[in-house]
Protein backbone atom coordinates (compact mmCIF):
# COMPACT_ATOMS: atom_id res chain seq x y z
CA UNK A 1 0.00 0.00 0.00
CA UNK A 2 1.32 3.44 -0.94
CA UNK A 3 1.41 6.25 1.61
CA UNK A 4 0.15 9.73 0.67
CA UNK A 5 1.58 12.05 3.33
CA UNK A 6 0.27 15.58 3.91
CA UNK A 7 2.63 17.88 5.82
CA UNK A 8 0.67 20.54 7.66
CA UNK A 9 -2.80 20.78 9.14
CA UNK A 10 -5.09 23.80 9.22
CA UNK A 11 -7.97 24.19 6.82
CA UNK A 12 -5.89 23.52 3.67
CA UNK A 13 -4.28 20.37 5.07
CA UNK A 14 -7.48 18.84 6.38
CA UNK A 15 -9.43 19.71 3.23
CA UNK A 16 -6.71 17.84 1.34
CA UNK A 17 -6.94 14.86 3.67
CA UNK A 18 -10.70 14.64 3.29
CA UNK A 19 -10.70 14.83 -0.50
CA UNK A 20 -7.82 12.39 -0.92
CA UNK A 21 -9.50 9.91 1.42
CA UNK A 22 -12.76 10.39 -0.46
CA UNK A 23 -11.33 9.80 -3.94
CA UNK A 24 -8.40 7.41 -3.51
CA UNK A 25 -8.89 3.66 -3.14
CA UNK A 26 -8.32 2.90 0.58
CA UNK A 27 -6.92 -0.52 -0.38
CA UNK A 28 -4.27 1.12 -2.51
CA UNK A 29 -3.48 4.33 -0.61
CA UNK A 30 -3.13 5.22 3.05
CA UNK A 31 -3.61 8.95 3.70
CA UNK A 32 -1.61 10.43 6.58
CA UNK A 33 -1.44 13.99 7.86
CA UNK A 34 1.53 15.23 9.85
CA UNK A 35 1.41 18.47 11.81
CA UNK A 36 3.57 19.95 14.52
CA UNK A 37 1.83 20.68 17.83
CA UNK A 38 3.90 23.89 18.05
CA UNK A 39 2.83 25.49 14.77
CA UNK A 40 -0.51 27.26 14.59
CA UNK A 41 -2.51 28.23 11.53
CA UNK A 42 -2.46 31.66 9.92
CA UNK A 43 -6.22 32.04 9.62
CA UNK A 44 -6.19 35.43 7.87
CA UNK A 45 -9.72 35.95 6.66
CA UNK A 46 -12.67 33.81 7.52
CA UNK A 47 -14.68 33.93 4.33
CA UNK A 48 -15.09 31.81 1.23
CA UNK A 49 -16.45 31.70 -2.28
CA UNK A 50 -19.31 29.34 -3.29
CA UNK A 51 -16.71 26.64 -3.99
CA UNK A 52 -16.76 25.75 -0.28
CA UNK A 53 -20.39 24.64 -0.54
CA UNK A 54 -19.40 22.36 -3.43
CA UNK A 55 -16.72 20.84 -1.19
CA UNK A 56 -19.15 20.04 1.64
CA UNK A 57 -21.78 18.74 -0.76
CA UNK A 58 -19.22 16.43 -2.38
CA UNK A 59 -18.33 14.96 1.01
CA UNK A 60 -22.01 14.73 2.07
CA UNK A 61 -21.38 16.92 5.11
CA UNK A 62 -24.63 18.54 6.26
CA UNK A 63 -24.61 22.33 6.27
CA UNK A 64 -26.34 22.55 9.64
CA UNK A 65 -23.70 20.34 11.26
CA UNK A 66 -20.51 22.08 10.22
CA UNK A 67 -21.92 25.63 10.40
CA UNK A 68 -22.95 25.29 14.02
CA UNK A 69 -19.60 23.74 14.92
CA UNK A 70 -17.68 26.62 13.30
CA UNK A 71 -19.84 29.64 14.30
CA UNK A 72 -20.52 30.09 10.60
CA UNK A 73 -22.83 32.55 8.86
CA UNK A 74 -24.03 32.95 5.29
CA UNK A 75 -22.28 35.18 2.78
CA UNK A 76 -24.14 36.70 -0.17
CA UNK A 77 -21.13 38.64 -1.42
CA UNK A 78 -18.81 41.55 -0.59
CA UNK A 79 -19.54 45.24 -0.11
CA UNK A 80 -16.70 47.59 -1.06
CA UNK A 81 -16.84 50.87 0.86
CA UNK A 82 -14.88 54.11 0.33
CA UNK A 83 -12.71 52.85 -2.53
CA UNK A 84 -13.49 55.95 -4.58
CA UNK A 85 -13.64 59.67 -3.83
CA UNK A 86 -15.98 60.94 -6.54
CA UNK A 87 -19.24 59.04 -6.07
CA UNK A 88 -22.17 60.16 -3.94
CA UNK A 89 -22.94 56.49 -3.31
CA UNK A 90 -19.45 55.43 -2.38
CA UNK A 91 -19.97 51.70 -2.11
CA UNK A 92 -20.85 48.80 -4.33
CA UNK A 93 -21.69 45.13 -3.87
CA UNK A 94 -19.92 42.26 -5.63
CA UNK A 95 -22.47 39.42 -5.82
CA UNK A 96 -22.06 35.76 -6.59
CA UNK A 97 -24.01 35.68 -9.87
CA UNK A 98 -26.99 33.30 -9.80
CA UNK A 99 -29.66 32.18 -12.21
CA UNK A 100 -32.31 34.73 -10.96
CA UNK A 101 -29.91 37.52 -11.98
CA UNK A 102 -30.41 36.64 -15.64
CA UNK A 103 -33.64 38.60 -15.40
CA UNK A 104 -32.00 41.72 -13.96
CA UNK A 105 -28.31 41.65 -14.95
CA UNK A 106 -29.25 42.28 -18.57
CA UNK A 107 -30.58 45.68 -17.51
CA UNK A 108 -27.37 46.34 -15.55
CA UNK A 109 -25.18 45.61 -18.57
CA UNK A 110 -27.46 47.65 -20.85
CA UNK A 111 -27.27 50.63 -18.52
CA UNK A 112 -23.47 50.37 -18.33
CA UNK A 113 -23.30 50.66 -22.11
CA UNK A 114 -25.78 53.53 -22.04
CA UNK A 115 -23.59 55.32 -19.53
CA UNK A 116 -20.60 54.88 -21.84
CA UNK A 117 -22.54 57.24 -24.13
CA UNK A 118 -23.27 59.78 -21.40
CA UNK A 119 -26.79 58.75 -20.40
CA UNK A 120 -27.82 59.39 -16.80
CA UNK A 121 -28.61 55.88 -15.61
CA UNK A 122 -27.81 53.93 -12.46
CA UNK A 123 -24.83 51.59 -12.84
CA UNK A 124 -24.33 50.66 -9.20
CA UNK A 125 -24.50 46.83 -8.98
CA UNK A 126 -26.41 47.13 -5.70
CA UNK A 127 -29.53 48.00 -7.69
CA UNK A 128 -29.51 44.97 -10.00
CA UNK A 129 -28.56 41.77 -8.19
CA UNK A 130 -30.60 39.62 -5.84
CA UNK A 131 -27.65 38.90 -3.53
CA UNK A 132 -27.21 42.64 -2.95
CA UNK A 133 -30.91 43.05 -2.18
CA UNK A 134 -30.75 40.18 0.31
CA UNK A 135 -27.72 41.62 2.09
CA UNK A 136 -29.22 45.10 2.33
CA UNK A 137 -32.22 43.60 4.14
CA UNK A 138 -30.18 41.24 6.39
CA UNK A 139 -31.61 38.24 4.59
CA UNK A 140 -30.00 34.86 4.05
CA UNK A 141 -29.71 32.94 0.76
CA UNK A 142 -32.00 30.25 2.23
CA UNK A 143 -35.60 30.01 1.07
CA UNK A 144 -38.63 30.06 3.30
CA UNK A 145 -40.41 26.72 3.58
CA UNK A 146 -42.99 26.07 0.90
CA UNK A 147 -41.29 28.40 -1.58
CA UNK A 148 -40.56 27.35 -5.13
CA UNK A 149 -36.87 26.75 -5.79
CA UNK A 150 -34.85 29.89 -6.57
CA UNK A 151 -31.28 28.57 -6.79
CA UNK A 152 -28.61 30.93 -5.46
CA UNK A 153 -24.84 30.79 -5.34
CA UNK A 154 -23.70 31.67 -1.85
CA UNK A 155 -20.71 31.30 0.42
CA UNK A 156 -19.91 31.35 4.12
CA UNK A 157 -18.10 33.13 6.93
CA UNK A 158 -16.55 30.85 9.54
CA UNK A 159 -13.97 30.47 12.30
CA UNK A 160 -11.03 29.02 10.37
CA UNK A 161 -9.47 27.43 13.44
CA UNK A 162 -12.71 25.61 14.29
CA UNK A 163 -13.18 24.57 10.67
CA UNK A 164 -9.74 22.97 10.62
CA UNK A 165 -10.56 20.99 13.76
CA UNK A 166 -13.95 19.95 12.42
CA UNK A 167 -12.44 18.69 9.17
CA UNK A 168 -9.74 16.89 11.15
CA UNK A 169 -12.35 14.90 13.06
CA UNK A 170 -14.21 14.04 9.84
CA UNK A 171 -11.01 12.90 8.13
CA UNK A 172 -9.83 10.78 11.06
CA UNK A 173 -13.23 9.11 11.21
CA UNK A 174 -12.78 8.21 7.54
CA UNK A 175 -9.48 6.51 8.24
CA UNK A 176 -6.93 9.29 7.76
CA UNK A 177 -4.00 8.74 10.09
CA UNK A 178 -3.16 11.85 12.16
CA UNK A 179 0.43 12.24 13.37
CA UNK A 180 1.30 15.07 15.75
CA UNK A 181 5.07 15.43 15.62
CA UNK A 182 7.72 17.94 14.61
CA UNK A 183 9.63 17.36 11.36
CA UNK A 184 13.33 18.13 11.70
CA UNK A 185 14.62 16.77 8.40
CA UNK A 186 13.35 15.75 4.98
CA UNK A 187 15.16 12.96 3.08
CA UNK A 188 15.22 12.62 -0.71
CA UNK A 189 15.79 9.81 -3.19
CA UNK A 190 18.74 10.12 -5.61
CA UNK A 191 16.34 11.35 -8.31
CA UNK A 192 15.20 14.21 -6.07
CA UNK A 193 11.83 12.76 -5.03
CA UNK A 194 10.99 13.18 -1.37
CA UNK A 195 11.50 9.87 0.43
CA UNK A 196 10.75 10.37 4.13
CA UNK A 197 10.24 12.70 7.04
CA UNK A 198 12.49 12.54 10.12
CA UNK A 199 10.82 13.57 13.38
CA UNK A 200 12.19 15.26 16.47
CA UNK A 201 11.84 12.05 18.48
CA UNK A 202 13.94 10.10 15.95
CA UNK A 203 11.09 8.34 14.17
CA UNK A 204 11.06 8.18 10.36
CA UNK A 205 7.99 8.16 8.11
CA UNK A 206 8.46 6.92 4.55
CA UNK A 207 6.01 7.75 1.77
CA UNK A 208 5.47 7.51 -1.96
CA UNK A 209 3.51 10.76 -2.41
CA UNK A 210 3.58 14.03 -0.49
CA UNK A 211 1.47 17.15 -0.24
CA UNK A 212 2.98 20.33 1.18
CA UNK A 213 0.46 22.20 3.33
CA UNK A 214 3.12 23.66 5.63
CA UNK A 215 2.10 27.28 5.18
CA UNK A 216 4.33 30.18 4.17
CA UNK A 217 7.46 28.26 5.18
CA UNK A 218 6.76 25.80 2.31
CA UNK A 219 8.97 23.16 3.92
CA UNK A 220 8.80 20.61 1.11
CA UNK A 221 8.41 22.64 -2.08
CA UNK A 222 10.76 25.54 -1.42
CA UNK A 223 13.02 24.56 1.47
CA UNK A 224 13.64 20.96 0.40
CA UNK A 225 12.99 20.81 -3.35
CA UNK A 226 14.33 24.32 -3.89
CA UNK A 227 11.54 25.54 -6.13
CA UNK A 228 11.56 29.20 -7.05
CA UNK A 229 8.84 31.67 -6.16
CA UNK A 230 7.04 34.07 -8.49
CA UNK A 231 6.44 37.15 -6.37
CA UNK A 232 3.46 39.40 -6.99
CA UNK A 233 4.90 42.15 -4.76
CA UNK A 234 5.37 44.53 -7.72
CA UNK A 235 1.65 44.29 -8.53
CA UNK A 236 0.21 43.97 -5.02
CA UNK A 237 1.82 46.25 -2.44
CA UNK A 238 -0.01 44.87 0.59
CA UNK A 239 2.30 42.50 2.49
CA UNK A 240 1.00 42.70 6.06
CA UNK A 241 -2.19 42.17 8.00
CA UNK A 242 -3.47 42.73 11.50
CA UNK A 243 -6.50 40.90 12.92
CA UNK A 244 -8.70 41.91 15.84
CA UNK A 245 -12.15 40.61 16.87
CA UNK A 246 -15.03 42.73 18.09
CA UNK A 247 -18.33 42.00 19.79
CA UNK A 248 -21.25 40.90 17.67
CA UNK A 249 -23.98 43.15 16.37
CA UNK A 250 -27.60 42.41 15.50
CA UNK A 251 -28.99 41.78 13.04
CA UNK A 252 -26.06 39.79 11.73
CA UNK A 253 -24.82 40.88 8.32
CA UNK A 254 -24.93 38.37 5.48
CA UNK A 255 -22.02 39.96 3.63
CA UNK A 256 -18.34 40.66 4.01
CA UNK A 257 -17.44 44.35 4.14
CA UNK A 258 -14.15 45.61 2.69
CA UNK A 259 -13.57 49.24 3.68
CA UNK A 260 -10.69 51.26 2.25
CA UNK A 261 -8.51 52.87 4.92
CA UNK A 262 -5.41 55.08 4.67
CA UNK A 263 -2.89 52.42 3.67
CA UNK A 264 -4.98 49.43 2.62
CA UNK A 265 -8.38 48.07 3.51
CA UNK A 266 -10.22 46.56 6.48
CA UNK A 267 -12.37 43.45 6.44
CA UNK A 268 -15.48 42.91 8.54
CA UNK A 269 -16.64 39.31 8.75
CA UNK A 270 -19.69 38.49 10.92
CA UNK A 271 -19.81 35.20 12.81
CA UNK A 272 -22.50 33.97 15.16
CA UNK A 273 -20.38 34.69 18.25
CA UNK A 274 -18.25 37.67 17.21
CA UNK A 275 -17.13 39.85 14.33
CA UNK A 276 -13.79 39.21 12.70
CA UNK A 277 -11.93 42.37 11.73
CA UNK A 278 -8.62 42.91 10.04
CA UNK A 279 -6.49 45.45 8.21
CA UNK A 280 -4.52 44.46 5.11
CA UNK A 281 -1.84 47.07 4.41
CA UNK A 282 1.54 47.89 2.89
CA UNK A 283 4.45 47.86 5.35
CA UNK A 284 6.22 50.39 3.11
CA UNK A 285 3.49 52.90 3.91
CA UNK A 286 2.50 51.97 7.47
CA UNK A 287 3.85 49.94 10.40
CA UNK A 288 1.94 47.54 12.64
CA UNK A 289 1.57 50.09 15.45
CA UNK A 290 -0.08 52.68 13.23
CA UNK A 291 -2.16 49.99 11.53
CA UNK A 292 -3.55 48.81 14.85
CA UNK A 293 -4.38 52.36 15.91
CA UNK A 294 -6.23 52.96 12.66
CA UNK A 295 -8.05 49.63 12.81
CA UNK A 296 -9.20 50.18 16.40
CA UNK A 297 -10.50 53.63 15.46
CA UNK A 298 -12.32 52.09 12.50
CA UNK A 299 -13.96 49.38 14.65
CA UNK A 300 -14.88 51.69 17.51
CA UNK A 301 -15.86 50.79 21.07
CA UNK A 302 -16.77 47.21 20.24
CA UNK A 303 -13.13 46.30 19.49
CA UNK A 304 -11.58 43.64 21.71
CA UNK A 305 -9.01 44.75 24.26
CA UNK A 306 -6.84 41.71 23.51
CA UNK A 307 -3.60 42.05 21.57
CA UNK A 308 -4.03 42.23 17.83
CA UNK A 309 -2.60 39.44 15.72
CA UNK A 310 0.16 40.43 13.29
CA UNK A 311 0.77 38.57 10.03
CA UNK A 312 3.44 39.00 7.35
CA UNK A 313 2.16 37.88 3.94
CA UNK A 314 4.22 36.36 1.14
CA UNK A 315 2.27 37.27 -1.99
CA UNK A 316 2.82 35.23 -5.14
CA UNK A 317 3.06 31.57 -6.15
CA UNK A 318 5.58 28.75 -6.43
CA UNK A 319 6.91 28.33 -9.95
CA UNK A 320 5.69 24.73 -10.02
CA UNK A 321 2.71 23.55 -8.00
CA UNK A 322 3.39 19.85 -8.68
CA UNK A 323 7.02 18.77 -8.78
CA UNK A 324 8.28 15.19 -8.76
CA UNK A 325 6.20 13.32 -6.14
CA UNK A 326 5.04 16.41 -4.24
CA UNK A 327 2.11 18.82 -4.65
CA UNK A 328 1.77 22.17 -2.91
CA UNK A 329 -1.53 23.36 -1.46
CA UNK A 330 -2.63 26.42 0.49
CA UNK A 331 -0.07 28.97 1.65
CA UNK A 332 2.76 26.58 0.74
CA UNK A 333 1.89 27.05 -2.93
CA UNK A 334 1.10 30.74 -2.86
CA UNK A 335 -1.10 33.52 -1.59
CA UNK A 336 -3.04 36.42 -3.04
CA UNK A 337 -4.23 38.98 -0.54
CA UNK A 338 -7.69 38.13 0.88
CA UNK A 339 -9.65 40.91 -0.86
CA UNK A 340 -11.93 38.46 -2.71
CA UNK A 341 -11.56 35.54 -0.23
CA UNK A 342 -9.96 33.28 -2.83
CA UNK A 343 -7.64 31.28 -0.54
CA UNK A 344 -9.90 28.23 -0.14
CA UNK A 345 -11.10 28.57 -3.73
CA UNK A 346 -7.48 28.04 -4.82
CA UNK A 347 -7.09 25.11 -2.43
CA UNK A 348 -10.13 23.39 -3.92
CA UNK A 349 -9.12 24.12 -7.51
CA UNK A 350 -5.68 22.67 -6.77
CA UNK A 351 -7.06 19.52 -5.17
CA UNK A 352 -9.76 18.94 -7.78
CA UNK A 353 -7.37 19.37 -10.68
CA UNK A 354 -4.64 17.25 -9.10
CA UNK A 355 -6.92 14.38 -8.07
CA UNK A 356 -8.55 14.28 -11.51
CA UNK A 357 -5.20 14.12 -13.33
CA UNK A 358 -3.69 11.74 -10.76
CA UNK A 359 -6.51 9.23 -11.24
CA UNK A 360 -6.63 9.60 -15.01
CA UNK A 361 -2.88 9.01 -15.18
CA UNK A 362 -3.17 5.79 -13.15
CA UNK A 363 -1.64 7.44 -10.08
CA UNK A 364 1.54 8.58 -11.80
CA UNK A 365 3.18 11.92 -12.56
CA UNK A 366 1.38 12.45 -15.84
CA UNK A 367 0.06 15.75 -17.14
CA UNK A 368 2.20 17.59 -14.59
CA UNK A 369 3.00 20.35 -17.07
CA UNK A 370 -0.68 20.94 -17.88
CA UNK A 371 -1.55 20.99 -14.18
CA UNK A 372 1.20 23.52 -13.41
CA UNK A 373 0.25 25.77 -16.31
CA UNK A 374 -3.39 25.70 -15.29
CA UNK A 375 -2.68 26.60 -11.67
CA UNK A 376 -0.18 29.31 -12.60
CA UNK A 377 -2.66 30.97 -14.95
CA UNK A 378 -5.39 30.78 -12.31
CA UNK A 379 -3.18 32.57 -9.77
CA UNK A 380 -2.30 35.21 -12.35
CA UNK A 381 -5.93 35.62 -13.39
CA UNK A 382 -7.10 36.18 -9.82
CA UNK A 383 -4.16 38.52 -9.24
CA UNK A 384 -5.24 40.65 -12.21
CA UNK A 385 -8.77 40.98 -10.84
CA UNK A 386 -7.43 42.02 -7.43
CA UNK A 387 -4.96 44.48 -8.97
CA UNK A 388 -7.81 46.07 -10.91
CA UNK A 389 -9.41 47.19 -7.63
CA UNK A 390 -6.36 49.33 -6.96
CA UNK A 391 -5.64 50.58 -10.48
CA UNK A 392 -9.12 52.04 -10.96
CA UNK A 393 -9.48 53.61 -7.51
CA UNK A 394 -9.92 57.38 -7.53
CA UNK A 395 -8.59 58.23 -4.06
CA UNK A 396 -5.72 60.71 -3.75
CA UNK A 397 -5.82 61.39 -0.01
CA UNK A 398 -2.70 59.36 0.91
CA UNK A 399 0.55 58.37 -0.78
CA UNK A 400 -0.55 54.74 -0.61
CA UNK A 401 -3.62 55.27 -2.81
CA UNK A 402 -1.60 57.30 -5.28
CA UNK A 403 1.06 54.58 -5.45
CA UNK A 404 -1.31 51.66 -5.96
CA UNK A 405 -2.97 53.58 -8.79
CA UNK A 406 0.10 54.93 -10.58
CA UNK A 407 3.21 53.06 -9.44
CA UNK A 408 2.30 49.38 -9.86
CA UNK A 409 2.55 47.63 -13.23
CA UNK A 410 -0.32 45.81 -14.91
CA UNK A 411 -0.27 42.62 -16.93
CA UNK A 412 -1.04 42.87 -20.64
CA UNK A 413 -4.33 41.10 -19.96
CA UNK A 414 -5.49 43.63 -17.38
CA UNK A 415 -4.33 46.58 -19.44
CA UNK A 416 -6.33 45.31 -22.40
CA UNK A 417 -9.50 45.03 -20.30
CA UNK A 418 -9.19 48.54 -18.86
CA UNK A 419 -8.36 50.11 -22.22
CA UNK A 420 -11.38 48.42 -23.82
CA UNK A 421 -13.65 49.60 -21.01
CA UNK A 422 -12.30 53.16 -21.17
CA UNK A 423 -13.00 53.16 -24.92
CA UNK A 424 -16.65 52.45 -24.11
CA UNK A 425 -16.64 48.97 -25.60
CA UNK A 426 -17.90 45.59 -24.42
CA UNK A 427 -15.10 43.86 -22.47
CA UNK A 428 -16.64 40.38 -22.79
CA UNK A 429 -14.83 39.45 -26.03
CA UNK A 430 -11.48 40.52 -24.53
CA UNK A 431 -12.06 38.40 -21.43
CA UNK A 432 -12.99 35.41 -23.56
CA UNK A 433 -10.13 35.78 -26.03
CA UNK A 434 -7.59 35.99 -23.21
CA UNK A 435 -9.16 33.23 -21.13
CA UNK A 436 -9.78 35.60 -18.23
CA UNK A 437 -13.46 34.65 -17.95
CA UNK A 438 -12.37 31.28 -16.53
CA UNK A 439 -11.53 33.00 -13.24
CA UNK A 440 -14.09 35.81 -13.04
CA UNK A 441 -17.09 36.07 -15.37
CA UNK A 442 -17.68 39.21 -17.40
CA UNK A 443 -20.48 40.33 -15.08
CA UNK A 444 -18.02 40.43 -12.14
CA UNK A 445 -15.68 42.70 -14.13
CA UNK A 446 -18.65 44.93 -14.98
CA UNK A 447 -19.58 45.09 -11.28
CA UNK A 448 -16.05 46.12 -10.35
CA UNK A 449 -15.55 48.78 -13.02
CA UNK A 450 -19.07 50.20 -12.85
CA UNK A 451 -19.07 50.01 -9.06
CA UNK A 452 -15.99 52.23 -8.98
CA UNK A 453 -17.69 54.66 -11.36
CA UNK A 454 -15.06 54.10 -14.05
CA UNK A 455 -16.72 56.02 -16.88
CA UNK A 456 -15.19 58.54 -19.26
CA UNK A 457 -15.66 62.04 -17.71
CA UNK A 458 -15.93 63.59 -21.16
CA UNK A 459 -19.06 61.56 -21.83
CA UNK A 460 -20.50 62.38 -18.43
CA UNK A 461 -20.64 66.07 -19.37
CA UNK A 462 -23.13 65.42 -22.12
CA UNK A 463 -26.01 65.49 -19.63
CA UNK A 464 -28.10 63.26 -21.82
CA UNK A 465 -31.50 62.45 -20.43
CA UNK A 466 -32.61 58.93 -19.68
CA UNK A 467 -35.32 57.78 -22.01
CA UNK A 468 -38.62 56.57 -20.63
CA UNK A 469 -37.85 52.95 -21.56
CA UNK A 470 -34.75 52.96 -19.34
CA UNK A 471 -36.70 54.34 -16.39
CA UNK A 472 -39.37 51.72 -16.95
CA UNK A 473 -36.73 48.96 -17.10
CA UNK A 474 -35.12 50.14 -13.87
CA UNK A 475 -38.49 50.12 -12.07
CA UNK A 476 -39.16 46.62 -13.40
CA UNK A 477 -35.82 45.45 -11.96
CA UNK A 478 -36.63 46.90 -8.54
CA UNK A 479 -40.03 45.24 -8.55
CA UNK A 480 -38.54 41.90 -9.57
CA UNK A 481 -35.90 42.06 -6.79
CA UNK A 482 -38.56 42.95 -4.22
CA UNK A 483 -40.62 39.99 -5.37
CA UNK A 484 -37.64 37.62 -5.23
CA UNK A 485 -36.34 38.63 -1.82
CA UNK A 486 -39.74 38.14 -0.16
CA UNK A 487 -39.11 34.39 -0.48
CA UNK A 488 -35.95 34.31 1.63
CA UNK A 489 -35.44 33.83 5.35
CA UNK A 490 -34.01 36.48 7.65
CA UNK A 491 -30.34 35.73 8.20
CA UNK A 492 -30.57 35.05 11.92
CA UNK A 493 -33.68 32.91 11.45
CA UNK A 494 -31.83 30.80 8.90
CA UNK A 495 -28.84 30.45 11.26
CA UNK A 496 -31.11 29.32 14.07
CA UNK A 497 -32.28 26.45 11.87
CA UNK A 498 -28.89 25.52 10.45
Amino acid sequence: MQKFIILGGGTAGWMSANLLAHHLDPHRFEVLLVESPEIGTIGVGEGSTPHLKVFFDELNIAEQDWMQACNATYKNGISFVNWTSHLAENRYFHPFPSSPDRQTATAFLMHCHMKFKGNQVSTNPDHYFLAAALSQSYLSPKLKSGTNNIPLNYAYHFDSSLLGKYLRDIAVAKGVRHISNKVTEVAQHPNGDIASLLFEDGKILHGEWFMDASGFRSQLMQRTLGLGFESFSDNLLNDSAIALPSSNTHPIYSETTATALNNGWAWRIPLTNRVGNGYVFSSNHCDFKHAETELRAHIGNSASTEDARHVHMKVGQVKQHWYKNTVAVGLAQGFIEPLEATALHLVLETLTSFITRFKQGDFASSDVEAFNQGMSKRYQGIRDYIVCHYKVNSRTDTQYWQDVKHAIPMSDNLQSVIETWDAGKDITPVLQQRGMDKYYPAVSWYCLLAGYGRFNPANMNNDKLVNSQSMHTFKQVQAKLTQFKSHFKAHEAALARS
